[in-house]
């Protein structure tokens, strides 16, 4: 995103400003915790990350990112990406790439294709469609907004989904809207680079998903208070 290379290259972290040089495109990078949280759930405590990092110029990058939930008996879900990323517009970006979801077992691989960037109104938007195996397709959606009450407390709502086009018994997954995740997240940071938040996640999973769900005697809806940290460098 061209406003974080701005704040990057104003602190001096590209690999051409460590070397003492100049350049208009120099190279950058970035490693970025977004989610590093514990949820108070009814089966005890859960660990949830969202980390991305990135390596690039101003049009192509490299992308890696990786999410999940670890809970007392383990890592439920988890996944990772590889994607190459390409400025196709101001505060936009086409993504193309892998994903491999090793949490649930079996484990599936995806081709990935998406766009990420900020939609009018300053809602940062991820989009990405997926095409598996045996004809497999899945979509994702995520989109988040930052309400600055001031320069370091700000408030964030967020919107999470799923879809897939066809039921995965052996994952737990159904056929079309399999689960909404709605979280809101008061953060400080006491640097830019680092911030603490808590907040209230609800979800709600739907279909054969939540039947999947009931058969294995989980939760198909839950409200979980959240506390964790955000940082980049």
């Amino acid at each position: 995103m061209k406003r974080i290379n701005a704040m990057i290259m104003a602190l001096g972290l590209s690999g051409s400003a460590l070397a003492g040089g100049m350049n208009d495109d120099p190279f950058l990078f970035m490693l970025k915790m977004d989610k590093l949280e514990f949820r108070d759930a009814d089966e005890g405590t859960a660990l949830v990350w969202d980390a991305q990092a990135w390596a690039g110029k101003d049009l192509n990058k490299l992308w890696l990112k990786s999410e999940g939930e670890r809970g007392e008996e383990g890592t439920e879900e988890g996944n990772i990406e590889v994607l190459y990323s390409r400025a196709i517009a101001p505060f936009w970006d086409l993504q193309a790439g892998w994903r491999h979801d090793f949490r649930p077992t079996p484990d599936r691989d995806w081709f990935a294709l998406g766009v990420k960037g900020l939609a009018p109104y300053l809602f940062e938007v991820d989009a990405t469609a997926y095409v598996g195996e045996s004809g497999r397709l899945a979509a994702a959606f995520s989109a988040e907004y930052e309400y600055m009450f001031t320069q370091k407390l700000i408030l964030s709502p967020e919107l999470e989904m799923s879809l897939y086009s066809k039921d995965d018994e052996e994952t737990g997954v159904g056929a079309g809207l399999s689960d909404i995740e709605l979280g809101l997240r008061l953060r400080y940071e006491i640097v830019r680079e680092f911030a603490p938040y808590i907040g209230v996640v609800w979800w709600n999973k739907f279909g054969k998903t939540a039947d999947y769900a009931e058969d294995e005697g989980g939760k198909t809806s839950d409200v979980e208070f959240v506390a964790g940290f955000r940082l980049w460098f």
